[in-house]
C-alpha cells in the first residue's frame, strides 16, 4: 500500500495514489507499507532512490542498515509492535530521506505512524518537510518506548507485590505460581524487546546527527536530535534497570516456589515421623502370639489407645518446641 502526503495550508494532507505514473512532486512524505514491485518503482522515480527489500532491512549490520547513497540517507530501525498484546513484536522500518523528501519503508503498522498521521492532519508548521516529519516520527517512537516501560515497571511492581504480599492477604486463597511465572517470562520478553528497539533507535539519531552536519538544519531540530539522544540513553539505561528487576523477580519467584515445595515435604516428613510411634504400638499389639500377658488385660485396650495417642502427641509438641514447624 502506497501513501503519499502534501502539503496543505497548515496541515498535511494525504494525496490519492491511484496513478503510480504520476505522483505529486510536492509530496513531503511517501509511506511505503507492504509495497508491491510497481509502487516500488514509482517511488524510485519520485524520489530517485533504491527501494530496500525486506530482506535487506533485516540485514543486522550497522552498514547494511545506516549509510549514504546517491546523497539518500538510508536509516533503519527496529521499532516496536503489538506491545498491548500478549504476543508483542519487533520490525524493521526503513526511512530515507532524500532531498526534503521523506520515504518510510514498512511491513508492519506500528502505532506512532498512525498518531504522527493524524497529528500532521490536524495541524503541521508551515513548510513542512521530511525532515520535520522524521523528527515527528521519531519523537512519537521514543515518547511510545517510554510508555510501554512505564506499564511494564507498573506490571512488574504488581508481580513483586504478588509474590510477597504479607501472610494475612495470602490466607485463604491458593497463589498461581504459573501464571504468575508467566507474567514474568512476558514482562521479561517485552523488555528485551523495547531496548533492542531503543538500541537501534539510539543508532539511528546518532548517525543522523552525524550526516546533518553539514546540512543546512535548523538549530531547533539539532536541538530536539540531542534531547532525543538523551532520552534514548535514559531508557536504554531504564530498560535495563527492569531487565535486572525482572531477573530478581524471577529468582525471587523461584526461590518462593521452592520453599513452599519444601514446607509440603517437611509436612509430610513430621506427619510420618508423629504416626509411626502409635504405628509400632499397635503393631505390636496386633501380633498373633499366644503368650502375651497384656492381652488379658481388662484396660489393655484403653491403655493402648492412650500410649498410642501419646506416642502421637509427644513428637509433635517436641517438633514444636523446636520450631520445625
Amino acid at each position: 500500500m502506497l501513501s503519499v502526503y502534501v502539503p496543505s495550508d497548515v496541515s498535511l494532507r494525504k494525496a490519492p495514489a491511484a496513478d503510480l505514473a504520476a505522483l505529486p512532486d510536492s509530496a513531503v512524505w511517501v509511506d511505503l507499507v507492504r509495497p508491491t514491485a510497481g509502487e516500488d518503482r514509482a517511488v524510485e522515480r519520485l524520489a530517485g532512490i533504491a527501494v530496500p527489500t525486506r530482506e535487506d532491512m533485516q540485514e543486522i549490520e550497522i552498514s547494511s542498515r545506516l549509510y549514504i547513497e546517491n546523497g539518500a540517507r538510508y536509516m533503519t530501525a527496529t521499532l516496536m509492535c503489538q506491545s498491548d498484546t500478549d504476543m508483542p513484536r519487533t520490525t524493521a522500518v526503513t526511512f530515507i530521506l532524500a532531498g526534503h523528501r521523506l520515504v518510510t519503508v514498512r511491513y508492519d503498522a506500528p502505532k506512532p505512524f498512525a498518531l504522527v498521521e493524524n497529528k500532521l492532519a490536524r495541524a503541521c508548521a508551515p513548510g513542512i518537510s521530511g525532515e520535520m516529519v522524521l523528527m515527528e516520527l521519531l519523537d512519537a517512537v521514543i515518547d511510545r518506548c517510554a510508555d510501554i516501560l512505564e506499564r511494564c515497571g507498573a506490571d512488574i511492581d504488581q508481580v513483586s507485590h504478588d509474590i510477597f504480599e504479607p501472610e494475612s492477604e495470602r490466607h485463604g486463597h491458593a497463589k498461581q505460581y504459573s501464571q504468575i511465572l508467566i507474567q514474568i517470562g512476558r514482562k521479561g520478553d517485552l523488555t528485551s524487546k523495547v531496548r533492542e528497539s531503543l538500541v537501534s533507535i539510539g543508532r539511528l539519531v546518532t548517525f543522523l546527527s552525524a550526516v546533518m552536519e553539514g546540512v543546512k538544519f535548523s538549530k531547533d531540530m539539532r536541538e530536539q536530535l540531542k534531547t532525543m539522544q538523551r532520552d534514548v540513553a535514559s531508557l536504554t539505561d531504564h530498560a535495563s534497570y527492569l531487565s535486572n528487576k525482572i531477573t530478581f523477580v524471577l529468582d525471587a519467584m523461584l526461590g518462593v516456589v521452592n520453599l513452599e515445595q519444601n514446607n509440603i515435604i517437611k509436612l509430610f516428613s513430621v506427619m510420618a515421623v508423629v504416626l509411626m510411634p502409635p504405628t509400632l504400638i499397635a503393631s505390636i499389639y496386633g501380633m498373633n502370639f499366644k503368650s502375651m500377658p497384656e492381652l488379658e488385660w481388662t484396660h489393655g485396650y484403653s491403655m493402648a489407645l492412650l500410649l498410642m495417642l501419646a506416642a502421637a502427641i509427644g513428637p509433635y509438641f517436641l517438633f514444636k518446641w523446636k520450631k520445625w514447624l
